[in-house]
């Protein structure tokens, strides 16, 4: 549309009268065919009278108001009002010249060659700490719970006593065995004399028969056996007084009592007290892929180790609040055949625990190291992403255009990452700006170093 007349428009044509009498004036070009205000010129001399348009043109606005129709009047003050508008908006687009396109200047982003320095090839799991030993403290005998002597999750040492049962009963039952054995041996000594009676007098040929010397040395070895007898019943009755007082089997520490003093116990069983745990050293128990356990197998022959060896790796674990793997143990068992329904081989390590940072229970992440592979590529984490495909990295290409490499990572350490396939030494990855680095795209890289560009310097 061709509004370069609108410019010679002087300023007291936003007046009404004005307005009503330069739109009067275009009219006569506007309402040239080949004009593309024709439309609009052909309205308005259409719905308008000459003598309105006669007043509008000699400046007269009330005047031309006054000679509509009403439902005319409405349209003329509705011009009038964006007239003005129009104008200003037709000035500003004729004063201007045909515009042309400017690319804009190529993304700037900061792109790094990958650091070469040694690296650590891991097998990494998670797994669940466990204690050493964990025994259950069970009421063998029945009686009523006199004492509890002992602090809920306190640590005990072996033998600490922790709970009494009710004793004086099994202290009846232990007198009375003993005095049975008494008894018992009471009546051996009488029936040995007996037996060697009868003998004497069987030898000197006097009126005893030898049916009567029998039944003297049977007599004796009856009064023998019951001896035997009652000192079983005297044992038997000093393991129940025993049963009465429940110990540490070993130095740990103690859960909560599950009985209250004044509770009958062991009337239909055993009853359960409480449970001690040893945790210093604890166990974490973990699973590995059997694919990782060839793999492992294969390294140590290559490197002239045996099955027995195993027992000599370390391990390290981190738990979910730790950063990194800050705790580290040992190897302390495999387990000697594959698990066939999930294909995994269990696997157990130790740690000393002597700050008892770790409970039995806890989630670990676990990472054993088995390979060091010198000269590998580390590049800044942040510079990995995420597709469908995989990992990849943005490299600057031939003419600074950005391609994309898919590559394979291996650990972290350091906020870098190991790329372990995909990525050459004299690549340049962009580390800063990854949102503006368009594969394909041309990029303005400010070169760094690995670390440098790691850290944001």
């Amino acid at each position: 549309m061709n509004f370069v007349g609108f410019t010679n428009w002087r300023f007291e044509y936003l007046t009404v009268a004005g307005i009503l009498h330069a739109f009067s004036r275009r009219l006569i070009s506007w309402s040239n065919p080949r004009h593309v205000g024709a439309p609009i010129a052909a309205s308005v001399q259409a719905n308008l009278p000459r003598a309105v348009l006669g007043a509008t043109r000699s400046g007269h606005a009330q005047e031309a108001l006054s000679l509509v129709e009403p439902h005319q009047r409405g349209m003329l003050q509705r011009l009038c009002k964006l007239a003005p508008v129009a104008l200003a908006a037709l000035s500003l687009a004729a004063c201007g010249q045909q515009n042309a396109f400017v690319a804009p200047p190529p993304p700037k982003v900061i792109v790094a060659k990958p650091l070469q320095k040694p690296a650590i090839q891991y097998v990494e799991a998670t797994g669940n700490t466990a204690p050493l030993k964990s025994v259950d403290l069970e009421a063998r005998v029945q009686g009523f719970l006199e004492k509890i002597n002992y602090q809920d999750g306190a640590p005990v040492k072996q033998g600490t006593l922790l709970f009494e049962i009710q004793r004086d009963t099994y202290e009846a039952q232990l007198a009375q065995a003993k005095a049975n054995l008494d008894s018992a041996q009471a009546a051996v000594v009488n029936n040995d004399i007996q037996y060697k009676r009868q003998l004497t007098l069987g030898q000197q040929g006097l009126a005893n028969t030898q049916k009567q010397i029998d039944d003297a040395k049977t007599a004796l070895d009856q009064a023998k056996a019951s001896v035997e007898s009652a000192k079983a019943s005297v044992e038997l009755a000093t393991i129940n007084l025993g049963y009465t007082q429940v110990t540490a089997p070993f130095d740990g520490v103690v859960t909560r009592h599950l009985v209250d003093v004044g509770a009958l116990v062991g009337y239909s069983g055993p009853t359960k007290l409480a449970t001690i745990l040893q945790i210093r050293p604890i166990y974490v128990y973990f699973t590995v892929s059997e694919d990782v356990v060839l793999r492992i197998k294969q390294w140590m022959a290559k490197e002239g180790h045996n099955v027995q060896d195993l027992h000599q790796l370390p391990v390290e674990i981190g738990l979910m609040t730790d950063a990194g793997y800050p705790r580290r143990g040992r190897v302390d068992y495999v387990s000697p055949q594959v698990n066939t329904p999930t294909g995994t081989l269990e696997v157990r390590a130790i740690f000393e625990n002597t700050d008892i940072g770790l409970l039995p229970g806890y989630f670990a992440r676990i990472r054993v190291p088995v390979q060091q592979t010198d000269g590998a590529l580390w590049v800044d984490a942040t510079a990995i992403g995420q597709s469908q495909l995989g990992e990849y990295v943005l490299v600057l290409g031939a003419d600074n255009i950005v391609e994309q490499r898919q590559v394979k990572v291996g650990q972290e350490d350091g906020g870098l990452k190991v790329v372990a396939s995909g990525l050459s030494a004299d690549d340049w990855v962009v580390t800063a700006g990854i949102q503006r680095a368009v594969p394909g795209q041309k990029v303005d890289p400010e070169r760094k170093t690995m670390m440098a560009a790691a850290a944001g310097q």
